[in-house]
């Protein structure tokens, strides 16, 4: 076994999307390469009902799929193929955009105004950019969570772990997403495919992880199973981290534990041409989808 070592930390950044939603951007709508497959996280996650009740009205997406996770509030969505519904609480949507689909969420808050989610947008391959689209809906009641003798909680939204399968399946990049919970001054290690790109982000509580190379900072040495590691000073709310190849990745909680979404998926390592939720190879399929957008031929038959 090999732990991944950290290539870097950093903390989501204040933004505005749609029609005013205040929301934090983990990464996205930069260079792809650090996280290929997987193209830009937002955490949207409020109090005040008035920085994200006028939502995402109408938009177009092509060529990636949108996973959007909801732990607080409802979700409501509707789209150009007539599909239409609400996420509540601990659900999960993934919509497979494929050739084009016009699509609109709409943020609600629980009784207490709170609203918390997620979006994670996954590119698709040249192969499947022109694809039908598709919706999977998954209520949170049908996602499986696993809970360890230690008190570890992993909720398996797609992947296998820990003998669990996520419900949301056929996506192109085979990615493993995991909502995971580890309780105070706990020590928890986990699997990932080597040769995936794998990155943790943080949401509550704060903790360490290992580093297998000596990077830059603070550092308090280590000994594991005989090999030379270090723990990163602790990271809490909002931390991004990236890691690089290896056969899996160690987590350290502080007092209050540490809650994270674990997420990993195989690269595509195919060019890509972006403007705004439409992602495609090359600048001239981009431009053909911002004529098909002008003229009326965005949404494809199939």
């Amino acid at each position: 076994m090999s732990i991944r070592p950290i290539k870097s930390l950093s903390q989501a950044t204040p933004t505005m999307e749609g029609a005013g939603v205040e929301l934090h951007r983990v990464f996205g709508f930069g260079d792809t390469t650090e996280s290929d497959p997987f193209l830009l996280l937002d955490d949207f996650r409020n109090d005040d009902p008035r920085s994200y009740l006028a939502g995402f009205p109408w938009h177009p997406h092509r060529g990636i799929e949108t996973i959007t996770y909801v732990l607080a509030g409802n979700v409501t969505h509707q789209d150009s193929l007539g599909n239409m519904g609400t996420l509540g609480p601990g659900s999960v949507q993934w919509m497979t955009a494929g050739s084009g689909i016009m699509h609109q969420e709409m943020p609600e808050g629980d009784k207490a105004g709170r609203m918390h989610g997620f979006q994670l947008w996954a590119n698709l391959p040249s192969s499947e950019k022109m694809t039908a689209p598709r919706y999977q809906d998954i209520s949170g009641e049908d996602i499986p969570e696993e809970t360890d003798d230690d008190g570890v909680k992993v909720r398996v939204i797609t992947g296998e772990f820990w003998s669990k399968k996520g419900p949301v399946d056929g996506i192109a990049t085979d990615p493993q997403y995991l909502d995971v919970l580890v309780p105070p001054r706990q020590t928890k290690r986990f699997r990932i495919d080597t040769y995936r790109t794998a990155f943790a982000y943080i949401f509550e509580g704060s903790g360490r992880f290992a580093d297998a190379s000596k990077p830059f900072g603070v550092l308090t040495e280590k000994e594991v199973m005989g090999e030379e590691v270090f723990m990163r000073d602790n990271s809490g709310n909002r931390t991004l981290v990236r890691f690089g190849s290896g056969d899996e990745v160690k987590v350290e909680a502080g007092d209050e534990g540490i809650r994270f979404l674990l997420v990993s998926g195989a690269p595509i390592k195919e060019p890509v041409a972006w403007h705004g939720p439409i992602v495609m190879n090359t600048q001239e399929e981009l431009r053909q989808a911002m004529q098909d957008l002008r003229t009326g031929h965005f949404i494809r038959a199939h």
